[in-house]
């Protein structure tokens, strides 16, 4: 009975006893072994890093990225700084307007293309200048514009212009064996101009006819001149885009819709063609004196004529798609004067 008793009281100890006891009741060898894994208190302890950083002796430094997503290794292969590369956003052709203190390499560099892709696609030299509110050409990639002619293959605009045929196939969507269409423009990746390949983006003597050769344009922006507008630009447009580019804003309605003068003055310039033409396609320019002046782009047709002098309200051309635009829309500018859209919220019918 009493070493039943014995047994039942050994299981009714509490469990707090039972942990004292493995600490306690330990044979002498495991007491020994148990010893061994003191640690030394000469040693320095681990612990936990409580900045954010999992490296708290770094410094601050940004995280670098190429086109504001993918993140630049801070060192390259060899230990060297990264290189990073310019790559084209687009396969589309750009026009850049040139701001007080621009020079010609600065500008190759904005868009990641050579100085001579600028010289040759807005046909200038290394010896010519460049003005504020003069309007460039800008390739998508370095390399030149071509207008195909007949009998022209990939294989020989490879060779005149020092270039890859699969690279051009590639670039401008072609097939490799594809005839190319004569009269058609595609851009030659890489390729250089030569004295006798000369920039195509020269317009011809019949066109020259029409179009003056550069538009004149003030600088964009200025001074509130609200007392020149006399009417709206169109009737119930869209405001699609607002301040842009030369102080610009895109509205939007039908391929055909009325385009009005918005005030007096006399036309400058126009453009019927139907040519990319910087990207505006058909225009038309008004200088409405000391400065002043207003640019209406992507027309389907143009009622203008250069030298002739107009109201507000004067009927200039129709709204179109010519140009570099995906959708109808009249691409106004003011030069030398504030916007007077500028109030307008986007996808609201604004007007003068």
């Amino acid at each position: 009975m009493a070493a039943i008793a014995l047994v039942i009281g050994a299981f009714a100890l509490p469990k707090q006893t039972h942990a004292l006891c493995f600490l306690t009741c330990l044979t002498p060898s495991a007491q020994a072994d148990s010893s061994s894994v003191v640690p030394d208190s000469s040693l320095a302890l681990l612990a936990a890093a409580t900045n954010p950083d999992p490296d708290p002796t770094k410094g601050e430094t940004d995280l670098s990225t190429t086109e504001g997503s993918a993140l630049i290794a801070e060192a390259g292969p060899g230990g060297s700084a990264p290189d990073t590369l310019s790559v084209a956003k687009t396969t589309s052709i750009d026009s850049y307007t040139v701001q007080e203190g621009d020079t010609l390499s600065e500008i190759a560099q904005k868009f990641g293309v050579s100085t001579n892709t600028i010289l040759w696609a807005n046909n200038l030299t290394a010896k010519s200048t460049i003005k504020p509110g003069m309007t460039l050409i800008v390739l998508p990639v370095s390399g030149v514009e071509h207008t195909v002619a007949s009998g022209e293959t990939l294989a020989t605009l490879a060779t005149k212009y020092h270039a890859d045929a699969d690279e051009i196939a590639t670039f401008n969507g072609l097939d490799s064996g594809s005839a190319l269409t004569a009269g058609s423009k595609i851009i030659i990746p890489g390729g250089e101009a030569t004295s006798d390949a000369a920039p195509t983006t020269k317009t011809s003597t019949a066109k020259k006819a029409t179009s003056p050769a550069a538009p004149k344009l003030s600088s964009a922006g200025g001074a509130d001149m609200s007392s020149l507008w006399a009417h709206s630009p169109l009737a119930h447009a869209i405001l699609t885009q607002g301040i842009h580019d030369a102080n610009a804003v895109d509205l939007a309605s039908p391929v055909g819709s009325t385009i009005y003068a918005v005030g007096a003055g006399k036309v400058i310039f126009v453009s019927t063609n139907g040519s990319y033409n910087h990207g505006w396609g058909n225009d038309v320019i008004i200088d409405h004196g000391n400065g002043v002046q207003t640019l209406y782009a992507h027309m389907s047709t143009v009622s203008a004529t250069v030298g002739e002098s107009v109201s507000g309200g004067t009927i200039i051309g129709a709204v179109g798609m010519t140009g570099d635009t995906t959708g109808a829309h009249l691409h106004i500018e003011f030069h030398h004067a504030a916007n007077p859209f500028a109030h307008c919220a986007l996808r609201s019918v604004c007007s003068l």
